[in-house]
């Protein structure tokens, strides 16, 4: 507790779904100047907003989610978009981080950033192996580059900043417009529209062969938490819950969590995406004390709970 006594800390992306919870375990931790810039004040792709958020909100430490994300299908219609924004926010943060003295920059990656073929589990060691899947690679390369950063500046200038890569996140609260959600809020909706609409049958991409691995959002936000806190090093690190599930099994939770009881189509001409993804934890675990505590079942069934709360009264 005594890490965040009057530290100033900016945190953005915070009005967004991993960051809502990273604010709260901020908020747990009797942090007392939580700074988050609202995306219509300071636009991160604009070098003069980035200096005007230092000088006006003054950070110490800086915990950089902000990212312009999506699932396979929004990869594969803005592949430029994905690649520049992220990549020209990043690097403008962290020069700017360092012109303005702050104490540490927390640089959170993508494991979309590991090559497409990696050996199960992927290990930060891994990393430069091979290229990434190329649905994810202009994001994922992006995001890549702000560990190269972080590595250099920390030569060069004695810059602390540190490089997260999370897996997949689900929770309440995630991102379930049709256009952008990633597979779990996907495929939550299919299921109770279908099952809404009294349809027999709902249609899945790819082949339902490809393997994930999911982190509910809050034990993330401790993740993150407690490597602001703890972690000093320039070598990444994941952050999981060190398990991987079929996307076939993964519809098939979903379905029997919603009650979805008609038939799942496989759309094969769609892409799977990177074929396994499984991380090793085991440095989180050791270099500052993380291990992941929801279950993935209880997980989902209070992430399905939340967004028929949200969705109330819309059917």
């Amino acid at each position: 507790m005594s890490f965040w006594a009057n530290k100033r800390v900016v945190v953005t992306g915070g009005a967004g779904f991993l960051g809502s919870y990273v604010l709260e375990g901020l908020r747990a931790r009797n942090c007392q100047n939580i700074l988050v810039p609202k995306i219509e004040d300071f636009d991160f792709r604009k070098e003069a907003d980035i200096v005007r958020m230092y000088k006006e909100m003054r950070p110490q430490i800086v915990i950089h989610l902000a990212a312009t994300v999506g699932g396979i299908g929004a990869n594969r219609l803005h592949p430029g978009k994905f690649f520049y924004d992220n990549l020209i926010m990043g690097i403008q943060l962290i020069e700017q981080g360092r012109l303005h003295k702050i104490e540490k920059f927390v640089a959170i990656g993508t494991i979309c950033a590991y090559p497409k073929f990696c050996p199960i589990p992927f290990k930060e060691e891994d990393l430069w192996n091979g290229y990434p899947e190329e649905t994810n690679a202009p994001y994922g390369l992006a995001k890549k580059m702000l560990l190269v950063q972080s590595q250099a500046y920390r030569d060069e200038y004695d810059f602390n900043s540190i490089y997260l890569l999370p897996v997949n996140l689900y929770g309440p609260r995630d991102n379930f417009s049709p256009q952008s959600s990633h597979v779990i809020p996907a495929l939550i909706m299919k299921c109770l529209d279908a099952k809404r609409q009294g349809l027999e049958a709902i249609e899945v991409w790819g082949t339902g062969k490809a393997t994930r691995e999911f982190l509910y959002a809050s034990d993330a936000a401790e993740g993150i938490l407690l490597a602001t806190e703890h972690y000093n090093e320039p070598e990444p690190v994941n952050i999981g819950a060190g398990f991987e599930i079929s996307i076939k099994d993964l519809v098939k939770i979903i379905a029997d969590l919603t009650g979805f009881k008609g038939k799942i189509i496989w759309d094969k001409s769609k892409p799977d995406g990177q074929p396994r993804r499984c991380l090793d934890t085991s440095k989180a675990k050791k270099y500052f004390g993380f291990e992941a505590k929801m279950s993935f079942r209880e997980g989902l069934k209070k992430t399905i709970d939340w967004y028929i709360r949200e969705t109330a009264g819309n059917s």
